[in-house]
C-alpha cells in the first residue's frame, strides 16, 4: 500500500492496534448469547464497551477491506451515477470527504454512507462510532484517528487522506452500495 500507508503503519494499525480491540471483544462476548451475534448486529445493538471494541473491528475490517495496490481511482456504474449525483462530480466528492475527515476533531471516522432510499451523504463520527447505530449502510471509511497515519505523515491528516484515494478498491466499494 506504499506510499499511501507504509507497511510499518499496517504493522502496528493492524496487527497490534486492531488485534486488541478483536481480542477485547473476543473476552467481552465469551461465554454469552452475544457470542453468536454478527459483528454488525452487536455494533446496532450494544454501547459502552461492548460497543466500543465491536464498533472499532467492524470500522477497521471495512477500512482495511477497501484497499488495494491496483485501484482504478474512481469507481464506475451505479455508485459512480450516485456520487456525481450526489456531489455534482467525483472530484467534489472527493475534496468534500477530505475536508470532513480534516474536520473532525480528536479522533474517529469519516464515512461514506447510504440510507434505505439509496441516498448517499458523508458523516463523521467520533472515537468507535459507525453508520450502522443509524440504520445506514457503511460503504468507505477513511480511519482519523491518530495511529492511521502519524508514522507517515505526522499531523498532516489532509495529506494522508488525499494519499488513500490511490489505493481505493472501487470494485469493493461499488459491492457495498450495490449490495
Amino acid at each position: 500500500m506504499e506510499p499511501a500507508i507504509s507497511k510499518t503503519t499496517i504493522g502496528f494499525h493492524h496487527g497490534k492496534h486492531l488485534q486488541t480491540y478483536v481480542d477485547n471483544l473476543n473476552r467481552l462476548v465469551a461465554g454469552t448469547p452475544m457470542e453468536k451475534m454478527s459483528l454488525k448486529h452487536l455494533v446496532a445493538d450494544s454501547d459502552g464497551a461492548l460497543f466500543n471494541n465491536a464498533g472499532q473491528v467492524l470500522n477497521h475490517n471495512l477500512y482495511f477491506l477497501q484497499f488495494t495496490p491496483h485501484s482504478k481511482g474512481m469507481p464506475d456504474g451505479s455508485l459512480a451515477l450516485a456520487i456525481e449525483k450526489a456531489w455534482g462530480s467525483f472530484e467534489n466528492f472527493k475534496e468534500e470527504f477530505v475536508k470532513a475527515g480534516t474536520a473532525l476533531f480528536g479522533s474517529g471516522w469519516v464515512w461514506l454512507t447510504k440510507d434505505p432510499s439509496g441516498e448517499l451523504a458523508i458523516r463523521t463520527y467520533a472515537n468507535a462510532g459507525n453508520p450502522v447505530k443509524e440504520a445506514l449502510t457503511p460503504l468507505l471509511c477513511f480511519d482519523v484517528w491518530e495511529h492511521a497515519y502519524y508514522i507517515d505523515y505526522q499531523n498532516r491528516r489532509a495529506e494522508h487522506l488525499k494519499g488513500l484515494w490511490n489505493i481505493i478498491d472501487w470494485e469493493v466499494i461499488g459491492n457495498r452500495f450495490d449490495g
